[in-house]
């Protein structure tokens, strides 16, 4: 890793042990030939992602392992791992296996061919492998937050992304800024784009969210996110003289 990378993969990870190593390995095969580099950010697991990561390290050499002191959610992880990366396209999936990375060049390569106002390119799952009661409160949930927050976004909750790091550091954080991303690269006046990509089976551990647990966060949220939309102001360009 000699020369800076022009891609970034960054993957949030708490207790996926048995997920990680065989994620890391799918990245790197997705990734071969491109100049990039990998950035597990390990969320305090309580069990041995971690470990496992590390061990991987001397098979592949662009993997970086990040680790936080204290579990502080994935919004946090991804952002840790952005703020530490070295390339100009960030590249995001979630750390269960069930993003397919095989489409992950696709989307960061649709992104460095576009005009510089494209910031992101989402990514929108198809044949959904999760239960039926997961998939019709995702539905429900993203019909509302589309049609207040007009960010033509059919799934923000997919993990898999590619955006401009200097982009994103433009965007207020807060948790679980992940799903708000396509509202606030608009409201930064960049344009975003969605392509297909595949979704598959969780072959290991739990997921960490409930559709209630998912709700009590998401009314807060969308409001605040909804306040800063109204504060916007946009000066359509800056010159200097």
């Amino acid at each position: 890793m000699s020369s800076t990378p022009e891609f970034s993969v960054v993957v949030p990870v708490f207790d996926e042990g048995e997920a990680a190593p065989k994620l890391a390995r799918e990245i790197a095969t997705a990734f071969a030939g491109e100049n990039y580099e990998m950035l597990f950010v390990d969320d305090a697991s309580r069990d041995d992602t971690k470990a496992r990561l590390i061990a991987l390290k001397a098979e592949i050499p662009q993997l970086r392992v990040l680790g936080h002191h204290k579990n502080s959610g994935q919004s946090r992880a991804v952002r840790s791992g952005i703020l530490a990366a070295r390339g100009p396209i960030i590249v995001t999936l979630d750390g269960d296996g069930q993003n397919d990375p095989a489409d992950a060049p696709r989307l960061a390569k649709a992104l460095r061919a576009g005009p510089a106002t494209l910031a992101l390119v989402g990514g929108e799952r198809v044949k959904r492998q999760d239960s039926s009661a997961k998939r019709f409160a995702s539905k429900f949930g993203n019909g509302v937050r589309k049609r207040l927050l007009k960010d033509t976004a059919n799934d923000t909750g997919c993990g898999l992304k590619a955006f401009r790091r200097e982009a994103f550091l433009r965007l207020p954080y807060f948790d679980h800024i992940h799903r708000y991303i396509p509202a606030l690269m608009l409201r930064e006046g960049f344009d975003v784009a969605f392509q297909p990509v595949n979704h598959r089976h969780r072959e290991t551990g739990v997921s960490k969210y409930t559709n209630l647990g998912r709700l009590k966060a998401s009314i807060s949220d969308l409001l605040g996110v909804m306040w800063l939309q109204s504060r916007a102001r946009d000066p359509q360009g800056v010159d200097e003289a």
